[in-house]
């Protein structure tokens, strides 16, 4: 199944951070009474009822030179366009207001599910007045409080209701990949140089793909399928600051895939969009391929390579395992080095390495380096199993799994690396009390 995705909106000072942080469970958006503190859209993943979904909070879009209520009404629209379900949040102690009704005129338009729940209903009284907003014309309002928690369940069982049953297309027997990226990295030339046809619209206007096409294709006996994630686009006179959403047309094409080939701007350089984008595929466990794009138009001489690539490694730390290519897609070069290099990564991500060799190399890892005692106590590893590929996961049954310290535990990931090679894959290393 793939996840749906929840859209929180609202004129500002209602809450909408407050409740995103509720729902997902951690403090991830900033919280201040100052309306329009949120600066980015932040997004994140949770479940309910064991439906997972995308929850996000597009919390103060600024626009330049853009009117506040053109900057709501831009949010409205953004969250309409991204989203499956939509949040409405109200204030229950400023009641109905102009921009709420104005909010909830274009979400009926919008056609899309709206569940209207009414913030900071701290009180019985408060709780009364929900009954203001049945003139808005949207759902049953439910009154909630995300400060204390109240009502956050019953928003939640009506989200869970509206959320679709998106089934994941299936290749079976082929390779799945996608190419993600900031806008205007080259994303379609790539999928283009691949295929050797224009397939996808090439433009170099940023956010021209807006729809993610799956293309199948056939290279000397192996199936692939190609993913081509699509990009924002410009609405009206309205300017979006398109690379701060850029990396949520990219979440269901890597939920997707096998293989995720992450695009950097040759011409450009890495920017902090980028460690979000990238961040996306490392977080789903997915393999990764770093591509730095536009090679033809970056000045170069016999170190520039090694260069590139040791400033690639200090920014994208969590991605020491992914290989880097440096390909041109407008002239076609190096493109050719990108699908056997995917086949690794791919037979990486699912290789099922047996239960005694594994076991082997964790005991002859622990006999050169024995982790260090912790509080007079000693872990000690008995047995380990791969329980999972995709990425692959190895399941460790230890004496005390809180004295499995992340520094043994990266030790013991890079010993399996130098044994089985994993190149491109994240590995999960999770320790189970025997």
């Amino acid at each position: 199944m793939m996840k749906g995705t929840v859209a929180v909106v609202g004129r500002p000072n209602v809450g909408k951070s407050t409740v995103f942080n509720r729902i997902i469970g951690e403090r991830k958006s900033i919280v201040d009474d100052t309306p329009g503190v949120t600066r980015d859209r932040i997004y994140g993943q949770t479940e309910w009822l064991t439906q997972p979904f995308y929850l996000i909070d597009t919390g103060g879009i600024q626009l330049e030179d853009q009117a506040f209520a053109d900057e709501i009404g831009m949010q409205v629209d953004i969250a309409i366009e991204e989203a499956d379900v939509i949040l409405f949040l109200v204030n229950a102690i400023e009641g109905v207001t102009d921009d709420d009704i104005a909010i909830a005129r274009k979400l009926q338009k919008s056609k899309k599910p709206v569940v209207l729940a009414v913030n900071k209903a701290d009180n019985e009284n408060l709780r009364m007045s929900i009954y203001d907003f049945y003139t808005l014309g949207l759902s049953d309002p439910i009154p909630m409080s995300a400060e204390h928690g109240t009502g956050v369940a019953e928003v939640l069982d009506e989200i869970v209701k509206y959320l679709p049953d998106k089934k994941l297309k299936v290749y079976d027997g082929m390779t799945t990949f996608c190419v993600i990226g900031r806008p205007n990295v080259g994303k379609s030339s790539l999928v283009n140089a691949i295929l050797k046809e224009d397939r996808a619209i090439v433009s170099n206007v940023e956010g021209t793909t807006r729809d993610a096409v799956d293309t199948p294709f056939r290279y000397e006996g192996r199936d692939y399928v190609i993913i081509d994630t699509a990009g924002m686009r410009k609405r009206g006179k309205v300017w979006e600051n398109i690379e701060k959403y850029s990396v949520l047309r990219a979440v269901s094409a890597i939920e997707r895939a096998d293989v995720v080939l992450f695009l950097i701007d040759g011409e450009k350089g890495i920017r902090d969009q980028d460690k979000h984008v990238a961040g996306l595929a490392h977080d789903e466990g997915k393999g990764v391929i770093i591509v730095y794009n536009k090679w033809d138009t970056v000045e170069k001489d016999e170190r520039t390579m090694n260069e590139i690539s040791k400033k690639i490694r200090e920014e994208f730390k969590y991605l020491s395992y992914a290989p880097i290519a440096f390909v041109s897609a407008k002239t076609g070069a190096r493109v050719n080095t990108l699908l056997p290099l995917i086949d690794q990564v791919h037979d990486a991500c699912t290789m099922r390495v047996p239960t005694n060799v594994l076991n082997d190399v964790i005991m002859d890892a622990q006999m050169m380096n024995p982790p260090k005692p912790h509080n007079g106590k000693q872990l000690r590893i008995y047995y380990a199993s791969q329980v999972s590929v995709s990425p692959p996961t190895i399941l460790i049954f230890v004496n005390e799994p809180e004295l499995f310290h992340f520094s043994y535990k990266r030790y013991l990931e890079n010993k399996l690396r130098e044994a089985f090679g994993f190149i491109g894959t994240p590995i999960r290393i999770h320790a189970r009390k025997r």
